[in-house]
């Protein structure tokens, strides 16, 4: 006969087993070395055009850009309870821009200018996933409408019309084709980004009506345009947590290409 104590002890190690093989299913697979996964938050669009039901999108030259520095690009659907479960499967985050804008509820303004537009659920599923980044450290690059998401997320504030808060502003939303510059960017030296692109001054294209006002208390303006409207920052606290007022996956200027090769290989990293 098998003894109580015996019997006690198989029981116990069956359950052991048992927890073992259910936590091992939740974890994520690991990944193979050498090609960071990055997610990039996909834009929404209601029904027409492409299709009669509500879709996402993103433009081709975002994941050329990625997949050309070294890394995997996946597309990140807006589920902001689903934040940190994406985030346990990429290596770095990029928050891309589109046609849309930041409710200015969100930094406090206590007015919203007529020309603004939201993606409510969008916007919400960038700061949750965003802040999340932050929070783990996790290499992440905020491209244009990305860039004023990531200030807001972190406690920053926008100018919601540039044409209307700035005196003497530039052409932000350029007249001639994105792919073409626009203007020029100042970049601080000792900054993340100025090591990033190893460039002081930049050629860059601007498609944009909103901006950085004030950056957030841990964030740093790492680049500006000749009219003074903020076109970077960074957090020096983190490995690599920069935003750009530009669209970089065009690769107009060098630095551009320098951009997503530093940040893939942090992610890598």
């Amino acid at each position: 006969m098998v003894s109580t104590e015996h019997l006690s002890a198989a029981l116990i190690a069956r359950s052991r087993a048992r927890a073992y093989i259910a936590l091992m299913a939740r974890r994520p697979p690991k990944r193979k070395t050498g090609q960071p996964v990055i997610g990039l938050t996909l834009d929404h669009e209601e029904p027409g055009s492409y299709s009669k039901q509500d879709w996402y999108a993103i433009r081709e030259n975002y994941c050329g850009a990625i997949q050309r520095a070294g890394g995997l690009p996946v597309g990140l659907p807006h589920e902001p309870e689903q934040a940190e479960a994406y985030l346990d499967l990429v290596d770095g985050l990029i928050i891309t821009g589109g046609a849309f804008d930041v409710d200015p509820a969100l930094f406090g303004a206590g007015k919203r200018h007529d020309t603004v537009k939201t993606k409510d659920r969008r916007t919400a599923f960038e700061l949750a996933i965003t802040r999340g980044a932050h929070d783990r450290d996790m290499p992440a690059l905020g491209i244009c409408g990305g860039q004023q998401l990531m200030n807001v997320a972190l406690g920053g504030s926008l100018i919601q019309h540039i044409p209307d808060e700035v005196n003497g502003a530039l052409a932000h939303e350029q007249p001639n084709p994105r792919t073409e510059p626009g203007h020029t960017v100042t970049i601080s030296p000792p900054s993340k980004l100025g090591l990033a692109t190893g460039r002081t001054t930049m050629l860059v294209n601007s498609a944009h009506h909103q901006a950085v006002a004030k950056a957030a208390p841990c964030l740093r303006v790492n680049a500006v345009a000749p009219d003074g409207v903020i076109e970077g920052i960074e957090d020096p606290s983190r490995r690599w947590f920069i935003g750009v007022q530009w669209h970089p996956e065009f690769g107009i200027d060098d630095g551009d290409i320098r951009l997503f090769e530093s940040f893939i290989e942090c992610a890598n990293g």
